[in-house]
């Protein structure tokens, strides 16, 4: 059974850190990608950041400078740090799991889901 785990969220002022972990398990191929996404009330579901197998890394504008993907491949664990939040960072995160090579900066090229960790950012 696969299980996507996510925790680290939370309710931070303006300017705080958080970091979020996502521990995969059960899964049936060998990882591709790993990425975050984020949807807020009202609106569609958008990428954040993704990690690639052999390292490449790749952001959201919004979040250039300011988010840093991390993985750990030996424990299928992605680790997203966001530092200097922003009222319009909150959101639901959602971290995902990619096998094969695809869209990766789109919902689309994953293949399975964490329920999401909950981020709010106050000003």
């Amino acid at each position: 059974q696969v299980q996507l785990v996510e925790s680290g969220g939370g309710s931070v002022q303006a300017g705080d850190s958080l970091r979020l972990s996502c521990a995969a398990s059960g899964l049936p191929f060998t990882v591709y990608a790993m990425g975050w996404f984020r949807q807020a009330p009202g609106k569609e579901r958008e990428f954040v950041a993704t990690s690639r197998s052999g390292g490449a890394s790749y952001y959201a504008e919004a979040v250039k400078g300011r988010f840093t993907i991390a993985r750990d491949n030996a424990k299928n664990t992605v680790y997203l740090q966001m530092n200097s939040l922003k009222p319009d960072d909150t959101a639901l995160y959602s971290c995902a799991v990619a096998g094969t090579i695809a869209r990766i900066t789109a919902p689309q090229g994953y293949n399975y889901w964490g329920q999401g960790t909950q981020v709010t950012v106050s000003s």
